[in-house]
C-alpha cells in the first residue's frame, strides 16, 4: 500500500434554501455531501460512483475549491486544504488538476491549444518561456498529439482529440492527483476506450493519482483500484474494484450494479428494483437514507444510521445488515 495523498474527514457541503425576496430566511438546507470519509493513496485510481444528484460531483468540486466547504477537513499530503497559505495554495492548485466532462465547454474556442494548455502552469507558477513552451510540447506528445497541435484552435479538433487535450492541460503543471469528472460518458463509445487506455497509460508512466467520478459502471472496473459508492450525499460501500464487483453488501450497491450492463453476454444476472423514488436531499429520510426503498429494512434501519464499517479485507459497508 502507497502512503495516502489525500484524505477526506466528515466532510459536508449543504446549499441553504431561503424564502422570501426581501426579508430573506433560511428554510432548510441541501444536503449534497453529509459527512463522508474516504482516503486515496499515491498512484492509484479511486472511484465515486452513484446515480445523478448523489453528490458524486459536489465532493470533486470541494476538493478542487470549486465550493466553499461547509464542515470536515480535506489533507493533501497531511495538510489542510482550507487552512494553507497563498504560496501554499498556489502549489496546491498545481497539484490537483481537473479533466471535466464536456471537451466542448472545457476548452475556451478564443485561445488556441498552446494557451490553454500554458494557462495552469503561467498562473501557477513563475518559469520561464522557454521552459513553458517545452512543457506545452511535452504534453502534447504524452497525449499523442504532435506539437503542431499548439498553433490550432479547439474547433479544429474532433470530440476524442478535444479530451485528449484537456488531458494535456491538467498534465502541464506535473500535479499528483488529477480530478476525473466523468471523463468519457460524452465522448462517442469507439473513442472511451482509447481515452481510458490513455489515461492508465498516464498513470503508469508518471504516476499520477486519480479521482474518477463517473456513473458508469464499465468505466469505475476498468479504471479504479478502488471504489466508493454513494446514495444521497453518503458513501454507503468501499472496497477494492473486483471485490465490489463480485461481492457487493450493501442493497444499493447490489440494485446499482444488477442495472448495469454484465461485461458478457451469458452472465444471468437477477435484477433488483428498489421501489419509489430517491428522496429529496431537502429532507433526507432518517436513519439510514435507503430504508425507505430497501427490500431488506429492519426497524433499526428507519432510527439508527449506520457507520462505514470494516468488514474485513478493507471491504466497508455502512448497513445494518452487516
Amino acid at each position: 500500500m502507497g502512503e495516502v495523498l489525500l484524505e477526506v474527514r466528515g466532510l459536508k457541503k449543504h446549499f441553504p434554501v431561503t424564502r422570501g425576496l426581501i426579508l430573506m430566511r433560511q428554510v432548510g438546507a441541501i444536503k449534497a455531501v453529509d459527512g463522508i470519509n474516504f482516503a486515496i493513496r499515491k498512484g492509484e485510481t479511486f472511484g465515486l460512483v452513484g446515480e445523478s444528484g448523489c453528490g458524486k460531483t459536489t465532493t470533486a468540486k470541494l476538493i478542487l475549491l470549486l465550493e466553499k466547504i461547509t464542515s470536515g477537513t480535506v489533507l493533501f499530503q497531511g495538510k489542510d486544504i482550507q487552512r494553507l497559505s497563498v504560496p501554499e495554495l498556489k502549489g496546491y492548485r498545481r497539484s490537483v488538476q481537473a479533466v471535466f466532462q464536456d471537451p466542448y465547454s472545457s476548452l475556451s474556442p478564443r485561445l488556441r491549444v498552446g494557451d490553454i494548455i500554458a494557462e495552469p502552469i503561467v498562473v501557477n507558477a513563475s518559469l520561464p518561456t522557454k521552459e513553458v513552451k517545452e512543457r506545452i510540447t511535452k504534453s502534447l506528445e504524452v497525449v499523442g498529439l504532435g506539437r503542431d497541435a499548439a498553433a490550432l484552435y479547439p474547433h479544429e479538433f474532433s470530440g476524442g482529440q478535444r479530451q485528449r487535450i484537456a488531458v494535456a492541460r491538467a498534465l502541464a503543471p506535473n500535479p499528483s492527483l488529477i480530478v476525473l469528472d466523468e471523463p468519457v460518458s460524452a465522448l462517442d463509445v469507439s473513442i472511451r476506450a482509447q481515452i481510458m487506455n490513455l489515461l492508465h497509460d498516464i498513470q503508469q508512466n508518471l504516476g499520477v493519482t486519480y479521482l474518477l467520478i463517473a456513473h458508469d459502471l464499465a468505466v469505475v472496473r476498468h479504471m479504479s483500484n478502488r471504489v466508493g459508492v454513494m446514495y444521497l450525499g453518503k458513501l454507503v460501500e468501499t472496497a477494492e474494484s473486483m471485490e465490489l464487483y463480485f461481492h457487493p453488501l450493501h442493497p444499493y450497491t447490489q440494485a446499482l450494479f444488477s442495472a448495469a450492463l454484465p461485461s458478457h453476454p451469458d452472465i444471468q444476472r437477477k435484477e433488483i428494483i428498489l421501489p419509489g423514488e430517491v428522496p429529496s436531499p431537502l429532507n433526507p429520510p432518517p436513519g439510514c437514507r435507503l430504508h425507505p426503498r430497501c427490500p431488506h429494512a429492519k426497524p433499526i434501519c428507519s432510527q439508527e444510521e449506520p457507520q462505514l464499517r470494516d468488514v474485513g479485507g478493507g471491504h466497508e459497508v455502512a448497513c445494518h445488515l452487516h
